[in-house]
């Protein structure tokens, strides 16, 4: 089953030389010891991505907890880039719709709790939990905070993220929602992160976010790439006022060097990727 999982990792140029997989569980901090022995850096990326708050919490806070505690005492960690989210920025109902959200911008706990967001909720206290841990254990910890993140998959499995644009193609959707959100390609993400660790001065938290799109804009995109699919054009909700998305700040980003794709580059990037890989069926235009 590992073996199955981690055949996109094993197909990676150099991996036979260079990649060497330890079955981890972030929950029990020895397993991760192990995996850090002889290491200069760590990228605390895993994360569960649901609504339960049982299954979110937990690993996601002592899971981070494990992560900054194992680094601390393996030694010789120079720096840990962890990926945390805009779940953990942008959650904020004092927030004004027409600002933008920076990083000193941090999503309000009652609010989430309320709302039932515990993606937000437990992206927020296991963000919090990391810097006060690094301060203590003196690591030097870097944050990425990224949007929904698009492009092509390495993996064969369709993620939450990308089910997101699918359902838009595939006929299971009729209507689009009355929400906006901001995408980034996932070559940006995986550059934030590379930028972040070997930047010597690269410090505290960087927002990884590009344009903001309401659902139709999404829906506009695909049907001018993808004519042949049968892309809605009705928003569920009828024609009410369009819902704002949060905007983000790229200042800080683009300082480490990042450049954003375009979101329509994203978006064509995430539906050849699904062509590619047999997941959304090729279908011919029209021609009538």
């Amino acid at each position: 089953d590992d073996m199955a999982r981690n055949v996109h990792l094993r197909a990676l140029e150099g991996a036979t030389e260079q990649l060497t997989l330890f079955r981890v569980d972030l929950l029990d901090k020895e397993s991760l010891v192990a995996a850090f022995q002889g290491c200069e850096g760590v990228f605390h990326t895993a994360c569960p991505v649901t609504d339960d708050p049982e299954k979110m919490i937990e690993p996601a806070v002592n899971g981070t907890r494990n992560v900054i505690n194992a680094a601390a005492e393996v030694g010789g960690i120079r720096r840990v880039v962890m990926t945390s989210s805009i779940g953990s920025v942008y959650m904020d109902p004092r927030r004004s719709i027409d600002g933008e959200a920076d990083e000193t911008c941090w999503s309000d706990l009652e609010f989430c709790k309320n709302t039932k967001n515990w993606y937000c909720y437990a992206k927020t206290v296991a963000e919090q939990a990391a810097w006060e841990l690094a301060k203590e254990r003196k690591l030097d910890l870097v944050v990425i905070n990224p949007s929904l993140v698009l492009g092509p998959l390495l993996q064969t499995a369709v993620n939450a993220s990308t089910w997101h644009i699918a359902k838009y193609l595939d006929g299971s959707v009729q209507t689009y929602a009355n929400a906006a959100q901001a995408y980034v390609h996932v070559q940006d993400v995986a550059d934030a992160h590379t930028r972040a660790y070997e930047t010597p001065d690269a410090h505290g938290r960087y927002l990884c976010a590009g344009r903001t799109l309401h659902r139709g804009e999404v829906c506009r995109i695909l049907a001018k790439f993808f004519p042949e699919y049968p892309v809605p054009t009705r928003c569920k909700e009828g024609t009410r006022e369009m819902k704002k998305g949060c905007r983000f700040s790229s200042r800080r980003i683009m300082e480490l060097g990042v450049g954003i794709t375009p979101a329509s580059q994203c978006l064509y990037d995430t539906v050849t990727s699904l062509q590619d890989k047999g997941i959304l069926p090729r279908r011919h235009a029209d021609m009538s």
